[in-house]
């Protein structure tokens, strides 16, 4: 993740027009007008239906159909209002949205999409669980904004580990855990999940992130022992830290709770101009029978970003 606004090229033509004449074509994901069917069946240009409330995981058609629903991060893509890029998100057959604020979670569903993981201001990147002096912050913003979130389909809230600032390992595990003791319950009480984030700490990532490590996250997961407290496994992220993804998410299974994609190097799309093969990825994702949510989440570099983006869900659909 990264709440660092793209570079991203300004398409006056995506500004301009409708959902409807986005553009958005890649294999399945066609539009309305040429009446085809997208993946797993769904008609492409079909919206949800927003009163019948927001998309539920597994009953899009980018889910692959054995639990994985794919999710885009609104981050990446700031350059298109928030309207036209949702409206765009649902004529290309997602139905969920990672990473909004609590004010822009109800856009979200008038346009029958889930707000897979909601941004409820619980700390941030560098103000985590590992100082106690941001704990009751946390604490306070999960207090007011969990049972909001549950109310409102939002089924995952994010918070982050912080950075180190000299502190080791030991006493910052420690305060993290006591913190999330404390959130777990009001996680627990109302059915939605507390997602902590590992990031790279590497020059050009977040520099002096503390959770940059799986043990590191584990460690926590594992002493919290709440099933409403999992990691956020950023593949892109951990590729860069430490490598051997497969074999790492298959192990974790257990405490990984939400993903998030990226092109190593560049974050980037996530094609073959870069690294790694996401629909091998995605299989072994599959394989431990996760049933929760994979978010794109690659700043588009082509300069149509859209069909970078239907692109990059037909890829992962066919792992």
């Amino acid at each position: 993740m990264g709440f660092r606004m793209p570079n991203l090229t300004r398409r006056q033509a995506l500004r301009a027009t409708g959902a409807a004449s986005l553009g958005v074509i890649a294999g399945g994901a066609v539009g309305r007008a040429h009446g085809q069917v997208g993946v797993g069946g769904r008609e492409a240009g079909g919206r949800v239906n927003s009163r019948m409330g927001p998309g539920r995981q597994g009953d899009s058609g980018y889910a692959d159909g054995q639990g994985i629903t794919q999710s885009v991060a609104r981050w990446c893509f700031a350059d298109i209002p928030l309207q036209p890029f949702c409206a765009a998100v649902a004529e290309m057959g997602l139905t969920a949205m990672d990473l909004l604020k609590v004010d822009e979670w109800a856009v979200a569903h008038d346009h029958g999409l889930t707000v897979s993981c909601g941004d409820v201001g619980a700390g941030t990147i560098e103000d985590g669980l590992n100082e106690p002096a941001n704990q009751a912050a946390i604490i306070g913003a999960f207090e007011e904004h969990i049972p909001r979130a549950a109310r409102e389909g939002v089924p995952n809230v994010i918070c982050f580990f912080g950075n180190r600032r000299g502190m080791a390992d030991g006493p910052a595990i420690e305060n993290s855990i006591r913190c999330l003791r404390e959130c777990a319950p009001i996680a627990e009480s109302e059915g939605v999940t507390i997602l902590v984030e590992v990031l790279n700490s590497k020059a050009g990532g977040h520099v002096d992130y503390i959770g940059d490590q799986m043990s590191y996250a584990l460690e926590i997961m594992r002493a919290v022992d709440s099933p409403r407290v999992r990691i956020l496994y950023d593949i892109y992220h951990m590729q860069i830290m430490e490598g051997d993804i497969i074999r790492t998410l298959t192990d974790a299974r257990d405490w990984i709770g939400h993903y998030h994609t990226g092109g190593v190097p560049g974050r980037a799309e996530i094609d073959g101009t870069q690294e790694l093969y996401y629909p091998a990825i995605v299989r072994a994702i599959r394989e431990t029978g996760f049933d929760g949510f994979m978010a794109h989440e690659f700043i588009p570099r082509s300069g149509e970003p859209l069909r970078s983006l239907a692109e990059a869900v037909e890829l992962c659909a066919q792992g």
